[in-house]
Order: C-alpha cells, then sequence, then structure tokens
C-alpha cells in the first residue's frame, strides 16, 4: 500500500446550480480492515460522469442519492491489495462502483474481474465500460439505424457521443456530430471521419446550421445534452425518426423548458422518443464488451480520455464537465500502474 492513511472525497454540501469546489471536502481517515469473505481495494481509476450532478441532490435520481458528509461514489477500476474473500487475489484487477477514496473494502458482490491483457483497465470506464455500453445499446435497440440514414449525435465528442458516432459509421450512415470548439470539431471530422460536424460555439442560429448539415432531414437523432440543442434538432425530424435521450448535460444545473417532451411533434412525424439508462440492459454486457472489445483490436473504434492526476483534483475533473472542457473521457488516475 502508498499510502497510510485514506484519502477521501466527501460531498460538503449540495451544490446550488452548477458544482463549485467548496461543494466538495478532502478529508483523511484510517484505512479500513476487510473482514472474513471481503477485499480491500485500491482504486487506480475512477470515473467522472456527468450523470452524478442528479445525485447530489436530495435523492430523486435513478441511482441513490448521495450524503452530505460523506464520500461521493462512482465507478472505479482497482487493484486488490488484500484479500479475505474465495473469489479475489491479492492482484487481481476490478471493477466496482466505490467510494472517492485510495482504498475501500468490498464484499464483491458487485465486483467484476476485468482483465488488462484484454483491454487497458482505464477502459473499462470508457468505451468497454458504460460509456461504451450507452452507445452500444442506445443506438442498437432504439435508434436502430440504417444504411443511408442520417444519424444525429448531440455531445460528440464526449465519452458516450464519439463510441455512437463511430457505431453509425460502421452501419453506413450520415453521421453529423454536434460539438463546441474548433479543436473538437477537427478531430471528429478529420480523424473520426464524420460526414459533418456543427460547431455550436460558432454559430447563433444553430437551426440553420444543423439544418445545412443535414439537407435530408434527420432519421436518428442521439441526445447526449439537452436544451437548445435539441430543440434545433427535433424540428429536423423526419417520418419515422427516432430520438434517443441519453443524457441531458445541458440541463443538471440549470433546468429549462427548450428541448422537452414534445408530443404533437412525435405525432406529426410518427416519431419515437425513447428514454433508457444502461442498468436496462446489465444482463447483456458481456455482449457489448465482446463487440466493442472486436471492433478495437480491429483498430475500427477509436477511444479519447482525459485524464486527470491525484485524487485531489477530482472534484474539479468533474466541474470541467459542465464548462465544456472535457474532451473523450474524463478520468481521474489516483496511483501509476506502470
Amino acid at each position: 500500500m502508498t499510502h497510510n492513511r485514506n484519502q477521501m472525497v466527501t460531498l460538503a454540501r449540495r451544490p446550488q446550480g452548477k458544482p463549485k469546489r467548496e461543494d466538495f471536502l478532502l478529508v483523511e481517515a484510517e484505512i479500513p480492515k476487510p473482514a472474513d469473505g471481503e477485499m480491500l481495494i485500491q482504486t487506480l481509476y475512477l470515473s467522472v460522469d456527468p450523470g452524478m450532478r442528479g445525485m447530489m441532490e436530495a435523492p430523486k435520481s435513478y441511482s441513490p442519492g448521495f450524503k452530505v458528509g460523506q464520500p461521493l461514489t462512482g465507478r472505479s477500476v482497482g487493484r486488490v491489495v488484500v484479500s479475505r474473500h474465495a473469489d479475489f487475489a491479492v492482484g487481481d484487477f476490478v471493477y466496482e462502483r466505490l467510494p472517492w477514496q485510495h482504498y475501500s473494502v468490498s464484499d464483491g458482490r458487485k465486483a467484476k474481474k476485468v482483465d488488462p491483457n484484454v483491454a487497458p483497465l482505464s477502459t473499462y470506464l470508457g468505451v468497454v465500460g458504460v460509456p461504451g455500453f450507452c452507445a452500444y445499446f442506445g443506438l442498437k435497440e432504439i435508434g436502430k439505424p440504417r444504411a443511408g440514414e442520417t444519424v444525429v449525435v448531440s455531445g460528440a465528442s464526449g465519452a458516450v457521443g464519439m463510441t455512437a458516432v463511430q457505431l453509425a459509421k460502421l452501419e453506413s450512415c450520415r453521421v453529423v456530430g454536434i460539438a463546441g470548439g474548433a479543436e473538437k470539431v477537427a478531430y471528429l471530422r478529420d480523424e473520426l471521419g464524420l460526414d459533418a460536424v456543427v460547431n455550436y460555439h460558432a454559430t447563433d442560429d444553430l437551426r440553420t446550421a444543423l439544418g445545412q448539415a443535414c439537407p435530408d432531414g434527420i432519421d436518428v437523432y442521439f441526445d447526449n445534452v439537452g436544451g437548445d440543442i435539441t430543440q434545433a434538432a427535433l424540428s429536423l425530424i423526419n417520418h419515422h425518426a427516432r430520438i434517443v435521450i441519453c443524457g441531458q448535460t445541458s440541463q443538471y444545473n440549470h433546468p429549462s423548458e427548450s428541448g422537452k417532451f414534445a408530443p404533437e411533434l412525435l405525432i406529426q412525424k410518427s416519431a419515437l422518443m425513447q428514454g433508457f439508462v444502461v442498468y436496462d440492459y446489465e444482463d447483456r454486457n458481456d455482449e457489448a464488451v465482446a463487440r466493442l472489445g472486436q471492433l478495437i483490436k480491429e483498430g475500427r473504434l477509436q477511444h479519447r480520455e482525459n485524464i486527470i492526476e491525484g485524487l485531489e483534483n477530482a472534484p474539479q475533473a468533474f466541474i470541467d464537465l459542465f464548462d465544456g472542457k472535457s474532451f473523450g473521457k474524463q478520468l481521474v488516475q489516483l496511483v501509476q500502474t506502470t
């Protein structure tokens, strides 16, 4: 073990609007000791995700809310450093939702072994983890893109969006991404080969810009952001369009009426709008890992990570998600793995 004390990040208070550094507190405690049937996990990587914002409110999210004064929790990859569990050995790498702290005790019921020889450890929190699962199942089960159709993905430079646009391209679709900033636009266009990319930072008329990128309308809209961007996309949907509601990052801190459910539009266009959470398909995670892993090995699926060093920087890494500063999957690395 590399620490004598157990550092952790707790929720100091419930945020008002966009989270601030003062909403978090870095504290120390004794390193816990596992009992029989338990193990001690040293966290190597933790994931920061926009959906965690809803868990900072009084419990009303699809996941249990965080408690003030207690560590936040999130998807993590760690290494077993002490084991009194029959199914896990010292040195095993595991994936589990763990507190934001260096060391955690687990009974193993929700821990899953991961193999760094199959995929890099960090990718189990990204392209072969929940973000990849969201893109895979959202498109496969709801979007159902067909060759020649136009697929639009908002938040296209994020972890989910970046995977979704590539999966849509593999279905021979015309793929249009929406992102903010010249660097992100260039990456999506030049590296991932999107047919068009709309930079919402560079236009005062998003609907017109999106319409120019989608001259034949929109058949599938994969929504990660909500708000004004979704309002513009909905105005361009075709007959029998499918609208995949995966995330609403623009609404987590400052909810608005823009981009909300429009039943009359769905009737007019005979369109489908469906939301989902990744847990809806958790019994098929192995299917997604196999497919996404295969595509990575074949060089047909790229991924990008933004790794921030140090547990003490986890709050800022989370806050940056709402300022458009993240590019690809946002991760915090607690310990060097090489």
